[in-house]
């Protein structure tokens, strides 16, 4: 810990140009110019913050480990060396999220007589225990608009077996959409938590999930934490108590050989067994929320958010690093902060409050952002404008094909028509840069949508972008270290969210939301 003051004392030294740059603006000017105080955000500065907070000292900022609370520390020191007040009322940066990783589990699950040990042919990430003779079959285990599995059938206290997908009709358009276009419920990212949520919802027990699209990937997270004997975390006593489990089609066909022609939900007699035991260690973490207030609609909020953990260290010992991920969208929000502090000083602050969220848990599966949205709102959704999430851009997608100077933005045009073409007149005006939405396709396999914080403001109906520049060959690897990042396009990425958020800030009104969450 002594290591890291001197680095920050060092750190704030060499910024000390800067510091007396807000201490001696102070006209106060008609109509402000944003690129004023766009201007001082520099590649100087990231790359000072960055070699500070994707060093070794930081160990990987493991969520819950020290390393993540080494740059908890620097986030927050960094707020108040600056004058930027904490969000809460009690001058506390962090908000506290309650979590728990439940270890590996291990047993049987017996079906009809076929004995499978976790892992090769059966899945389940938490304790499964009980006895059942009966099975609830549900077909796709889908409920919206007029369209129910469950008409017939009653799940209350019952064991449900959904199969994945979603039903078309005879001209092999899906039913829900009335298109070739899947719906959520279709989709490999959402499916599963949508209709095991929905069975639970109508009272069952647990819910058996055959899948062969996503069977593999959740092998291979099951085999990886098994490998490294580490657990699943979640939010604490967030988990669902009931149970789920993940089938193939080996599996599947003890209990049910014809499911996939088969679409009538009905009973089935089984004889099925679960044996399967795993305990949980709570663990502590946190966010840190810091605000500059809006100078006449202070109780709407613009929330600039990034991800402060990672993954930490490899079995071996080695240090992921995470500079781009989330090193540079961490490093950008503070530099964001400093220039709307810095206009805010000068009497020329945002007109709506800016919000700089740093959630923790990202790399676990969205567990500080999800928090904040579904638990401890620090501050009102139903007064959050917009949310602006950074997740990487400091690197070069080696994939791409192009000019470097781009960006890929996903979720600009999900929820609101506005933001998105606000988004393209600001970029067009200050920054330049290529918008590449090559990652918003709603078939884009990645489902990178759904992959960071975002999507916890989004499923809430709050208009979000999502700024990234793709991954590369050292995404989640030790080699993702301060030395390959790009300042430059750091510095012009940076820039043109502040610019967006400005923007947004400072409009007239809030932008319209045209098109309501699915």
């Amino acid at each position: 810990m002594r290591f890291i003051l001197i680095l920050l004392a060092g750190f704030y030294i060499s910024c000390n140009s800067s510091q007396k740059t807000i201490e001696n603006v102070t006209t106060v000017t008609k109509d402000p110019d944003p690129v004023t105080y766009a201007s001082t955000i520099t590649q100087d500065d990231l790359k000072k913050h960055l070699y500070v907070y994707a060093s070794d000292e930081f160990e990987g900022r493991e969520t819950g480990k020290p390393g993540q609370k080494k740059a908890v520390d620097y986030i927050k020191s960094y707020y108040e060396n600056i004058n930027v007040p904490a969000v809460k009322s009690d001058g506390d940066y962090l908000q506290k999220v309650p979590l728990e990783i439940a270890q590996v589990p291990e047993g049987t699950i017996t079906l009809n007589g076929s004995d499978y040990g976790l892992g090769d042919d059966v899945l389940t990430f938490s304790e499964a225990v009980g006895d059942y003779v009966e099975l609830t079959y549900v077909g796709f285990g889908i409920e919206e608009g007029t369209y129910s599995d469950y008409t017939t059938i009653d799940v209350k206290d019952k064991l449900v077996l959904i199969k994945a997908g979603e039903p078309k009709d005879a001209d092999g358009n899906y039913v829900l959409s009335g298109t070739k276009e899947k719906s959520a419920w279709g989709n490999m990212s959402e499916g599963v938590g949508k209709k095991s949520s929905l069975a639970y919802e109508k009272g069952a027990k647990g819910v058996l999930y055959y899948d062969t699209d996503n069977f593999g990937r959740y092998k291979r997270y099951f085999t990886y934490m098994s490998n490294n004997k580490s657990g699943q975390m979640s939010l604490k006593d967030s988990s669902p108590s009931q149970i789920l489990v993940m089938l193939n089609k080996k599996s599947v066909a003890d209990i049910k050989a014809d499911i996939e022609t088969d679409d009538t939900p009905k009973t089935i007699a089984v004889n099925i067994k679960f044996d399967v035991k795993s305990s949980s260690t709570e663990i502590d973490s946190e966010n840190v929320a810091a605000i500059i207030k809006g100078s006449e609609k202070p109780d709407e909020y613009v929330i600039v958010s990034s991800h402060l953990d990672h993954i930490g260290m490899t079995a071996d010992g080695q240090i992921n690093n995470g500079a781009d991920d989330d090193g540079s969208g961490t490093v950008a929000l503070l530099e964001i902060a400093e220039a709307f502090k810095k206009a805010s000083d000068a009497g020329n602050g945002p007109k709506r409050s800016i919000v700089l969220l740093h959630v923790t848990g990202e790399e676990k599966g969205l567990l500080g952002s999800q928090y904040y949205t579904d638990i401890e709102p620090l501050l009102p959704l139903n007064q959050t404008v917009a949310n602006l999430n950074i997740d990487m851009i400091g690197r070069i997608d080696p994939d791409r094909n192009g000019d470097r100077n781009y960006i890929y933005l996903i979720g600009s045009d999900k929820l609101s028509t506005e933001l998105h073409n606000l988004s393209e007149e600001i970029n067009s005006k200050y920054a330049q840069l290529e918008l590449d939405y090559k990652y918003n396709d709603e078939n884009d396999p990645n489902r990178f949508y759904y992959r960071s914080d975002h999507y916890n403001f989004a499923k809430n109906n709050i208009p979000i972008i999502f700024y990234f520049n793709g991954t590369h060959e050292d995404y989640h690897r030790p080699g993702d270290t301060p030395d390959k990042i790009n300042y430059d396009l750091l510095e012009n990425r940076t820039r043109l969210i502040f610019h967006t958020a400005w923007e947004v800030a400072n409009r007239e009104n809030k932008v319209i939301v045209d098109k309501p969450a699915k």
